[in-house]
């Protein structure tokens, strides 16, 4: 009889509960990120998602369990050298003193500088790229705080490609953007996947969740419901059960992926 194995996984959560202040905000979580994958996150406001995902950055200290990454503590890990393994780009990302957007992105290369190496071609080269994939090679000597809501969130983001890293979380990145922009920023995560990155998103947008991730994980009240394929995992049931919406969901006519269509409250 064949055994099933569970995927690779070098970041986990074990027996995770995260609190602010005396409120638990997410309690006895286990969750493996696959690599390879493009995960996303959703769930209704306030059931843990960004929380869980700033804690798998390191951002925040449990309360009890752990996270690992290859087998060992995270918090056991050097700063620099969690930084050269994973990235995070943060729904509230902010400056505390005028950066140009060259300057910014430029922080993504810190990780991957030494004494002896402070800077080189690579880390120019490397920077440019993000800039322009991106869209800001035009505003690189500008201020960030100079800048709109979504293109500041252009600009963080080039600064998480700038990381370089195989793992890369995201919590809200199409925070401030248009549709248009919207699209073009999962599209290139999209791309990123594809190049064998690990993903690991929070999303609001269920459809655009269906949409871009391979795999999906489903959180309600500080616990996670569900994970699995998106087609699996998001069903009419599911969708009254954790988001209370009564919906249709059919084929997208684009992709042939599931569509979530709401129904009137009075039908």
């Amino acid at each position: 009889m064949s055994v099933l194995l569970a995927p690779p996984s070098r970041l986990q959560a074990r027996q995770l509960t995260l609190s602010y202040g005396e409120r638990p905000i997410v309690e006895g979580v286990d969750l493996a990120l696959r690599d390879g994958e493009f995960t996303v996150i959703i769930g209704p406001n306030g059931c843990g998602k960004s929380t869980l995902l700033r804690a798998f950055s390191r951002g925040l200290l449990p309360e009890k369990g752990e996270i690992h990454l290859d087998g060992e503590n995270l918090h056991r890990y050097k700063p620099r050298r969690v930084a050269r393994e994973l990235s995070l780009l943060s729904q509230n990302a902010s400056l505390t003193e005028s950066l140009t957007v060259f300057d910014l992105v430029s922080r993504g290369r810190y990780p991957h500088q030494t004494f002896l190496r402070p800077w080189s071609a690579e880390d120019e080269q490397v920077v440019k790229a993000a800039l322009s994939a991106v869209d800001l090679t035009a505003m690189a000597q500008r201020p960030v705080n100079a800048l709109s809501g979504g293109q500041r969130q252009r600009a963080w983001f080039a600064m998480t490609l700038a990381q370089q890293t195989p793992i890369v979380l995201l919590d809200e990145p199409t925070t401030w953007l248009d549709i248009a922009h919207q699209i073009e920023l999962l599209d290139l995560c999209r791309a990123l996947h594809q190049q064998g990155k690990t993903l690991v998103m929070v999303l609001h947008d269920i459809n655009q969740a269906l949409r871009y991730a391979t795999h999906l994980v489903m959180m309600k009240a500080g616990q996670i419901v569900a994970e699995g394929k998106p087609v699996d995992i998001v069903t009419e049931a599911s969708m009254a059960d954790v988001f209370g919406l009564k919906c249709r969901i059919i084929d997208d006519p684009e992709t042939g992926k599931p569509l979530i269509i709401p129904r009137f409250s009075s039908l």
